[in-house]
This record gives structure tokens, sequence and C-alpha cells, in this order.
């Protein structure tokens, strides 16, 4: 297990460890006994500060960010900044927020849509694209039914955002490892236990992963892992 860490004199730069960014990754936290929510529903500062260095480091490497309509309800998901070395390192703006809603039960005031210094983008079906407000792009795949290999082929194909990063929450995460779209899960356990809610939903089978990096930081660990298939 290494350090990981932003100064390379005592450890390793989140943004080398993780900069071999795969076709679809999901980066989550949970807590020791595999919450991924506190009571209140959120995961604010559940990994602390070493948490938000990866956290914002896959931002950073992204080209697209995945979230579901339930996170968006919160009201606490902003648009996709950048801090200055980051973005720096990037050599560019943020990577667009991409909701993920089948029903559009969205606010569509929140800065998420209003705000956001690189625009939003909906995928939803092709029944529900007509109820998306004007100037917000739309991904429709799928007519009653949400299309997801379908949606992430446009993303890459028709906007080219090829490397995507979820985030979840959970219900979106789970429906993207069904569809096997995911090529890695970088998972951050932090040190505490809450009992709430679990990482991810029921799987229609075991899915054997492969354990490719280990590291550890402010005694949270880093985990990544790759379909052992």
């Amino acid at each position: 297990m290494r350090r990981l860490l932003p100064d390379p004199a005592t450890g390793i730069d989140p943004y080398e460890a993780y900069g071999d960014a795969p076709g679809l990754r999901i980066g989550m936290v949970m807590s020791a006994d595999g919450s991924v929510t506190d009571a209140e529903g959120w995961t604010d500062g559940l990994g602390g500060e070493a948490d938000f260095r990866v956290f914002r480091t896959l931002r950073a490497l992204a080209d697209a960010i995945l979230v579901g309509a339930a996170t968006v309800r919160t009201g606490r998901l902003g648009p996709a900044r950048l801090r200055s070395d980051l973005r720096e390192r990037r050599g560019g703006p943020p990577a667009p927020i991409v909701v993920v809603s089948r029903s559009l039960d969205l606010d569509w005031s929140l800065p998420l849509f209003t705000e956001a210094e690189t625009p939003t983008i909906v995928v939803t079906t092709k029944a529900a694209a007509p109820a998306v407000p004007s100037g917000i792009q739309v991904v429709a795949a799928g007519q009653e039914d949400l299309d997801l290999p379908a949606a992430i082929r446009e993303l890459r194909e028709t906007l080219g955002l090829e490397r995507l990063l979820c985030e979840g929450g959970p219900a979106l995460a789970t429906s993207l490892i069904r569809e096997g779209l995911v090529d890695e899960l970088c998972l951050n356990i932090a040190p505490a236990l809450l009992g709430t809610t679990p990482l991810l939903g029921e799987l229609p089978a075991p899915i054997d992963l492969a354990l490719t990096a280990l590291y550890e930081d402010e005694a949270v660990l880093f985990l990544r892992y790759r379909s052992a298939g």
C-alpha cells in the first residue's frame, strides 16, 4: 500500500495515480461498514480532505460527470468547478455534468442548470425529452425506458465525451454495472461506521473484481477495481 499525497516527495500525486482514466469509471466513497450516505442522505465530509482531493482529481480527468436524478433532487449538487491548479493541468474548463433521469422530476431553476460554466447535459427517454427546457442539451435514448448503453454511445460518438465518471447515486451506479458499462470502480473507504444506505442495489449475479491499486491518505483507503473476467 502506498501513500496518496499531493507532495511527490512523500507520496503519489493523485493526478498521476488516476491519470490512466478508462472509458467509464465509478467514483464513490463509503464508510467502513459499507454505507454511502449519512443520516441526511449525503456524503459531505465522509472521507475528509483526502477524499475530496481524489474526488476533484477524478472530475478533472473526466470528459463528463454522470449523476442520477435523486442526487440532483437533494439541491446540493452545484455546477462542476475546478481549482486553478487542476484547471491548468486539465487544460480547460470543467467537464459537463450529465444528469440521468427518466422522469425529469427536476428543479430546472437550480444553478446546476442555470449557472454552469460548462452547460449541464440531460439524458432521458425520447418520450420525456420534449419536456426539457429549451437551451439545455438533451441526449434521448430509449422510447419509454431509458436505454443506458445507447445513451453512453451517444455521449461518446456524437458529443465526443470519451472518458466518463459516474458519481452515483447508488441507483445509477447499479444500473451501469448491470448493463456491463463500467470499466473501473474507484472506491474510497472512510474510517467511520454509519449504518445507513448501502453502496449498491441488487445485482443479477456476483461480479468478480481485480484490485489494481491501493492507496492510503489520512486513514482513508483508496481502491481501484477492474473486472476480473
